[in-house]
């Protein structure tokens, strides 16, 4: 895996949780806005609304850049629209950066011939 691909895949998987965290609070908001006098939708509203535009453009340019199947791609785009999917997300995304590195470092170790324990 290239350096811009990882840190395409870095970013998104950077704001896959903030953008959950604020979905979540966003419904919640709702709820207290037709249940109390409190009303803190227009705020959250903006706050999720831009980290949303900022998880679709890293989606789409973690998508070119991995080259993932349709299905793949389709499946990060539908868990941030569901409310806890960006956690979903997130844990995905790491354990496939996690998983690149330890077959980068195989990789490389069979071509030096060095073997590791």
């Amino acid at each position: 895996m290239d350096l811009k691909t990882a840190t395409a895949l870095r970013r998104l998987r950077l704001v896959s949780a903030p953008e959950a965290v604020s979905f979540l609070i966003l419904l919640v908001c709702s709820v207290l806005k037709r249940t109390t006098e409190f009303n803190a939708v227009p705020v959250m509203g903006a706050v999720h609304g831009v980290l949303f535009v900022l998880y679709v453009i890293f989606w789409a340019d973690a998508w070119n850049r991995a080259r993932w199947s349709f299905g793949t791609g389709a499946l990060y785009f539908v868990l941030s629209v569901l409310p806890t999917g960006g956690f979903f997300a997130e844990r995905r995304l790491r354990r496939e950066a996690e998983d690149a590195v330890i077959a980068e470092r195989a990789r490389k170790a069979r071509t030096e011939g060095v073997v590791s324990a």
